[in-house]
Parts: structure tokens; C-alpha cells; sequence
């Protein structure tokens, strides 16, 4: 008889503690999940940051965690953390035990091999009790996004352009004078500016003299990039590896004409991750975060074709207004972009093409 009433008592125990674990088991039970920056640049080492708070007496027998993410961020030394890569995508898992009213936080180590905008939106949690026999789960939204800027090529690589490149430097040709360059003065001529006398001048020589000025560099530069990888391609990439090592040149021209102090700008026909379809075209501007801001805009280009690239080229010579230098990354260059690229020139833009078909074993 005893040992009836034992198997009911462990019986009723287990259905009981199963009863109570999957009622009040993730009740007042916190996950959270985020990056140790929020900015950062390909090849970087960083850390992903996991923490679960229990706020009740009621411990945590087990808990698993699943998520999904690209596997352009690569775990490493992991430990408690299991991961399943895919061709794109990495299933990862962690398991957590946690007492009540105690808080845990692991570290991972991730280095970020590829750029791109990670964003962690979910992730699923399954709950159990003491004896395995009950769980429960439930999905709990997350909010945080990781830029991985791309890796600026080396300057060794870069061919610079012959015109603005060179920055800050004067330059005789039709370019109008730069009022802020004074190299000296002159005698007055007809059609002189009265702010331009130098009376000081003047009173020396006994009759009107104005400031000299110089002529100056335009300080406009465009980076153009083409991810279409072959002629008569449409949308599908056949060599994405040969586009990212395009994306890399174009933020190393970008980087090379910010430290110049040159207004510069993007564009691409491929399309922002968050606007598909639609060419990305940026706006001129100077400075480091200008600099950061194009670096971000090529994080979150995804690698397909929103418009041919000559048409991209012709919608650019119907918007610039002023003369600036045009630096085009591109695989290939067929008739219809050289026709593009003669409108450009003779407009006044100053074009140069950096060919991505001779460096396609450097991307490899």
C-alpha cells in the first residue's frame, strides 16, 4: 500500500511543480540581447551581449534561446552557445539556469567579416520544468541594429583622379575665382569690384590697386558603383564577392576625399535595404560625418540591380548642376554608358573609370 501512495505523491509533485512552472515560469522573466557598439567596421572584433534577469523567487530550471542571423558575424571561442551555420543565415542557441531574483550576462566575442546591417528583431525563448516533462515558449521582440561600415581599400589601390583630388591646391583654368585665395595685388581694371581695392595698397602706389586672386581646385567628388558584375545582367549578382570588393574601393575614395576636405557623394544602382527598388543617390557634402554617413549607406546596400547603370548615369547628368569629378566603379563599361559617360564630360564633369576586372583575384 505504501508504495501506491508513494507513486501518487511523486506523481501529484510532478504535475504539480509542471503545473506551477508553466503557469508562473516566465512570468516576471526579462531577456535582452544586444551589441557592445552599435557602429563599427568590417573585420572589427566585437562582443554580443546576452542578459536574462529572473525578478520573482521561482527559479529558472532551464531556459533555450534561439535566433537567427547572418553569418557575416562569426562567433567565436564559444561556450554555452551553440551554433548551426547555414550559406547565409546561423541558428544560434543558448542555454540559461538561473535562480530567483538573480541576474545573468555572457559575453560573446563576434568579429564581423562582412559588412552589412544586422538586425536582431526576435528571439525565441522555450521554457521548461525540473523534470523535462512540461515547457512552454514564447517569442520576445528585440530592437537592435549593428552597422558594419565596409573596410576602406588601401590607398595603394586607388588610381586618383587628375582634377579635385588633389585638394586644397590652386589650379589656372575657367574655374571662377575663389574669393577667399588672396596671392597679392594688382592695378584696377574696368569691371572690378569696389570691395576689391586695397587702399593700402592704393596709398603706397599713388593709384587704385585690388587683391589678386587665384584660382582654386572645385572641390565636388562623386563615387559612382555599378553591382551589376557582367554586361547585359538584370538583378541576379553572379560574383557578389567582386561588387563587395568594389563597394571597398568606393569607401576608399570616399575616405581618401574626406581627409582632402572635398564635397563629395554616393550613388549606386543598387538599392538601400530598407527602400528596395529605388538607386541610391546621395546628397554632397564634406566632413567626417558626411564620411560616415556614405560608409552607412554602403553598410545597407543590398547587391542587386534597381536600374541599369547607364540609366543611373543619365539621371545623374540631368540633376548636376555644378562641375565635379566622377570616379565610376564598375566591372565593365558597354556602349550605352559610354555615351552616358561622353554627355558627362561634355558637361563639363571630369569621368574616370576604375575597372573591378583586373582586381577580381584580390577579392578572392
Amino acid at each position: 500500500m505504501g508504495i501506491h501512495w508513494f507513486i501518487l505523491s511523486a506523481a501529484a509533485v510532478i504535475i504539480i511543480q509542471g503545473w506551477v512552472f508553466r503557469r508562473f515560469g516566465l512570468k516576471r522573466l526579462a531577456y535582452a540581447r544586444t551589441f557592445s557598439v552599435s557602429r563599427c567596421f568590417e573585420g572589427d572584433r566585437i562582443e554580443m551581449i546576452e542578459r536574462l534577469t529572473n525578478r520573482k523567487a521561482l527559479p529558472v530550471p532551464w531556459l533555450r534561446v534561439e535566433s537567427m542571423l547572418h553569418t557575416g558575424l562569426k562567433f567565436e571561442n564559444v561556450f554555452n552557445f551553440d551554433v548551426s551555420n547555414g550559406q547565409f543565415y546561423q541558428n544560434h542557441k543558448s542555454l540559461f539556469s538561473l535562480l530567483g531574483f538573480k541576474q545573468l550576462t555572457r559575453r560573446h566575442a563576434v568579429q564581423c567579416v562582412q559588412r552589412g546591417c544586422y538586425r536582431l528583431t526576435g528571439a525565441s525563448l522555450t521554457y521548461g520544468d525540473l523534470f523535462g516533462l512540461f515547457r512552454s515558449w514564447e517569442t520576445v521582440p528585440l530592437q537592435e541594429e549593428l552597422i558594419v561600415y565596409p573596410q576602406p581599400a588601401d590607398r595603394s589601390q586607388l588610381q586618383l583622379p587628375s582634377r579635385s583630388w588633389q585638394g586644397d591646391i590652386t589650379v589656372r583654368r575657367w574655374i571662377v575665382e575663389d574669393p577667399f585665395y588672396v596671392t597679392g595685388v594688382r592695378n584696377y581694371q574696368a569691371g572690378d569690384s569696389l570691395k576689391s581695392i586695397n587702399w593700402n595698397a592704393t596709398a603706397r602706389a599713388g593709384k587704385l590697386q585690388v587683391h589678386r586672386r587665384d584660382f582654386t581646385a572645385d572641390f565636388r567628388i562623386i563615387v559612382l558603383l555599378n553591382v551589376e558584375d557582367h554586361a547585359g545582367m538584370w538583378q541576379v549578382v553572379n560574383n557578389t564577392e567582386l561588387i563587395e570588393q568594389g563597394i571597398r574601393l568606393a569607401a576608399g575614395f570616399v575616405q581618401f576625399a574626406a581627409e582632402q576636405g572635398l564635397e563629395t557623394g554616393f550613388a549606386s544602382n543598387g538599392h538601400d535595404l530598407d527602400t528596395p527598388g529605388v538607386p541610391v543617390i546621395t546628397t554632397m557634402s564634406s566632413g567626417s560625418d558626411h564620411m560616415l554617413y556614405l560608409f552607412e549607406r554602403m553598410a545597407k546596400l543590398v547587391i542587386s540591380s534597381a536600374t541599369p547603370f547607364d540609366l543611373l548615369l543619365a539621371q545623374l547628368a540631368d540633376q548636376l548642376d555644378d562641375s565635379c569629378d566622377i570616379v565610376i566603379v564598375s566591372a565593365f563599361m558597354n556602349e550605352k554608358m559610354e555615351l552616358a559617360v561622353d554627355r558627362l564630360r561634355s558637361d563639363g564633369h571630369g569621368v574616370e573609370w576604375m575597372p573591378l576586372s583586373a582586381r577580381a583575384g584580390d577579392a578572392a
